[in-house]
């Protein structure tokens, strides 16, 4: 036996075409962002305004100092050296103090600068490396741990009169090794472990050591009586540095 269903009948509007009503319901989808095209077709993706751009770069030129591509001046700017820290003229000075050990100049070092420490400290690496001795790190640590080493001995003998400070110290370190680069580089012509090397090695040595206690004992005019004390503490720092090239 079988139950019919009462099925109301469906009225389309159109008159039974269903498909009309679905063409008229349906609608073209917009993308959510359209760029504006470009005015200059032969220019592919170039939708920005170039007159906003001109307007940015010149608020931007004013901003910093005067138009781009102006009539700028380079006469003005300090030399790439000194905007770097590095003084030809202050170390050509220092050197020259350092080369007379007699009479020790101490008033080009009041203003300490590791410009010439360092050149100073590559180019002994450099005499060891010609004498088979690659030893830059080493130098490179002996001559910061020295640095601070005398650092504390000066300002203990100095009490509170002392005003080294760590960066002076160890320009004047720096400074005074050139007397031990000298013989690095005089000793690549001497044979190793003579005689003539020992007794050269203790000259430059006591060159050195008298240079850089002559510059800190003038820099502190109460430290005369810790002459020797600091004289000594300069004698084993520069005698290590002579021990590389010796031995």
């Amino acid at each position: 036996m079988t139950k019919e269903f009462a099925v109301p009948p469906v009225v389309f509007p159109s008159g039974g075409n269903p498909s009309v009503v679905n063409i008229q319901k349906r609608r073209v989808p917009t993308a959510p962002f359209q760029p504006t095209r470009a005015t200059n077709p032969s220019i592919p993706f170039m939708s920005f305004d170039i007159g906003s751009v001109t307007t940015a770069a010149t608020s931007s030129s004013t901003l910093y100092g005067g138009p781009i591509g102006g009539n700028t001046s380079f006469e003005a700017e300090e030399p790439l050296l000194d905007e770097l820290g590095i003084h030809p003229d202050q170390i050509r000075k220092k050197t020259l103090s350092i080369l007379n050990p007699v009479r020790v100049n101490a008033h080009p070092h009041r203003d300490s600068d590791l410009s010439g420490p360092v050149l100073y400290y590559v180019a002994f690496s450099l005499f060891q490396l010609l004498a088979g001795k690659i030893q830059f790190g080493v130098i490179l640590g002996w001559i910061v741990i020295c640095s601070m080493f005398l650092y504390v001995v000066f300002n203990m003998l100095a009490g509170r009169t002392g005003n080294l400070d760590l960066h002076r110290c160890a320009s004047i370190v720096g400074y005074c090794i050139l007397p031990v680069t000298v013989f690095s580089a005089v000793s690549l012509c001497l044979p190793a472990g003579g005689v003539v090397s020992f007794v050269m090695a203790g000259l430059f040595v006591l060159w050195s050591a008298r240079v850089c206690t002559s510059l800190l004992v003038q820099s502190c005019p109460d430290c005369d009586e810790h002459g020797g004390l600091i004289a000594y503490a300069c004698f084993l720092i520069y005698a290590l540095f002579a021990m590389l090239v010796v031995f």
